[in-house]
């Protein structure tokens, strides 16, 4: 499950179809932009609590998965907490993933 998740995110971070980093993912919510958000299990309390209420705020799914490194490595950047994933049907395939679905 781990190799998929993070090939589908290494995929879509060569098509553009991800954002990272707390700031930029955050603006983007605040735009409508994003469909599902992926934060790191050992960020920090202040980020996760941060990043959920914004996603409740605009109802955007929220997943814990993976630790900073992985997702990091996954997407081809360098200390990421925060991925932010704009494209819909993407971030349904992830979840459904995720969860066991697939």
């Amino acid at each position: 499950m781990i190799n998929k998740v993070n090939g589908m995110l290494g995929i879509s971070a060569k098509a553009g179809k991800i954002s990272s980093g707390t700031d930029l993912v955050l603006e983007e919510i605040s735009k409508h932009k994003i469909s599902l958000v992926i934060v790191a299990e050992n960020a920090s309390e202040k980020t996760i609590k941060n990043i959920k209420y914004y996603c409740n705020k605009e109802n955007i799914s929220i997943i814990i998965y993976g630790t900073i490194e992985e997702n990091s490595k996954a997407i081809g950047k360098h200390n990421r907490a925060v991925i932010g994933v704009r494209d819909k049907n993407l971030a349904e395939t992830i979840k459904k993933v995720i969860s066991g679905g697939e």
